[in-house]
């Protein structure tokens, strides 16, 4: 009953709009003085959060992918794409998938890669003929590579929440973030033949393809340098993250499309969304204590062991609870409120919770192009300045590519846990 009254007090005031992060922190402290319990441990919980060198990979891959944003990589990154698949049919759509996912492998952020890559692909494929609504539901699904495909922001904080491996969680994000990539570019190349709706483009000759590629690898070097050091053993995600915001500002500059004033926009936007964020973990961080306190999650977890024995059915609950409250909660709040209820039981449901972190995230990349509160459909919206219904029609068969890619990663558990435990 106490988990009810809990969940409901927390569900009012987020259909109250109260901010994710005062309310669950508000709601923490309520909780911990009714219990009652001195408040110094409200304190004392947001310093521990914040006191920890793992996060400090969350604001130096914010701020490399908003240096390479304003730097402009991303026009590299598809220039290079195309000039080697542009001329397939539907190869524009093939160049922007896999420009959002080389993007992904430097930002970490689904936001970040969609409005990077958006900004190009949109008039690009619009011109040539693509349907609009195609266009923008592609690009806003394309984005959502960016929290999976590694390094990854959300594995990130996962790893910290429950304690795993994040290199692990790096490693099993790679198979299942291919996959998906490789069913988008199926997709769009099977929708480009059959409906006809493009302008085929003529194939790029040698010399193009090696000054639009040579524009490219520096980017391309840097998504390698950061992957390979942190698989290697040679540095830590944080460490990495910085060698990688130095190595981004070095190339930006370099080819002369950074400078002063860019630097302060991109680090004035990497600090409002890291506030936000470290906001959300703060307050997050002691709604977990006091729910902890209350022993809410070991009682949700007996419910759900003693209620459901099945590994199966308690995913697929999972599943439709994550998909439900994906249509209130943006990618963040949603791992940060759910994970620390669910998380205890999975042990006694034997599930690797490796496996279970890519799980989640594959559904909440789903919830960033659903609406209402899809973030990806947002973003697409703004720079596409389109409808939002516009955006939400073109993304919707993707939003199914990823269910059936959760589904798969059900019942075929190696395409995620194959590399982390066989390297």
């Amino acid at each position: 009953m106490t988990a009810f009254f809990v969940l409901a007090a927390l569900l009012l005031l987020l259909v109250l709009r109260v901010p994710v992060a005062f309310a669950l922190g508000s709601l923490g402290v309520f909780l911990l003085w009714y219990f009652p319990l001195p408040l110094n441990a409200v304190p004392q919980r947001l310093y521990g959060t914040m006191d920890s060198f793992e996060l400090l990979a969350v604001p130096m891959f914010l701020l490399m992918s908003n240096v390479l944003l304003k730097g402009g990589v991303g026009k590299d990154l598809f220039a290079a794409v195309q000039s080697w698949v542009g001329h397939w049919p539907g190869g524009l759509g093939v160049a922007t998938i896999l420009s959002c996912g080389l993007f992904s492998a430097v930002s970490g952020s689904s936001v970040a890669t969609a409005a990077t890559i958006a900004t190009v692909a949109i008039p690009e494929m619009t011109s040539r003929g693509y349907d609009r609504p195609f266009v923008l539901g592609m690009l806003a699904a394309g984005g959502t590579l960016g929290i999976l495909i590694p390094p990854s922001i959300p594995l990130i904080l996962y790893g910290i929440v429950t304690e795993s491996s994040i290199p692990k969680l790096f490693l099993a994000g790679i198979g299942p973030g291919l996959f998906l990539a490789s069913v988008f570019i199926t997709y769009g190349m099977l929708y480009a033949r059959f409906s006809g709706k493009y302008q085929p483009i003529e194939k790029a000759s040698w010399s193009e393809r090696k000054r639009a590629t040579l524009m490219a690898l520096p980017t391309m070097l840097l998504a390698g340098s950061l992957i390979g050091s942190i698989y290697l053993g040679i540095a830590t995600p944080s460490e990495s993250a910085g060698v990688g915001f130095v190595l981004a500002l070095v190339i930006t500059f370099a080819l002369g499309r950074m400078n002063w004033e860019k630097m302060k926009e991109a680090t004035y936007k990497s600090m409002k969304t890291t506030t936000m964020v470290f906001l959300i973990i703060a307050g997050a961080k002691v709604f977990s204590y006091a729910i902890t306190l209350y022993r809410l999650p070991q009682d949700i977890s007996t419910l759900l062991t003693t209620n459901i024995s099945d590994p199966t059915i308690f995913i697929l609950a999972v599943g439709l609870v994550l998909l439900i409250v994906g249509f209130f909660l943006e990618s963040l709040s949603m791992l940060l409120i759910m994970v620390p209820v669910l998380f205890p039981a999975l042990s006694g449901m034997a599930i690797d919770p490796i496996w279970f972190g890519i799980f989640f995230v594959v559904l909440i990349e789903t919830a960033l192009i659903t609406p209402p509160v899809g973030m990806n459909l947002f973003i697409i919206q703004a720079v596409g300045r389109a409808k939002l219904s516009e955006v939400a029609k073109g993304a919707w068969p993707f939003a199914l590519m990823m269910l059936a890619t959760a589904v798969l990663l059900y019942y075929w558990q190696g395409l995620a846990l194959y590399i982390p435990y066989n390297t």
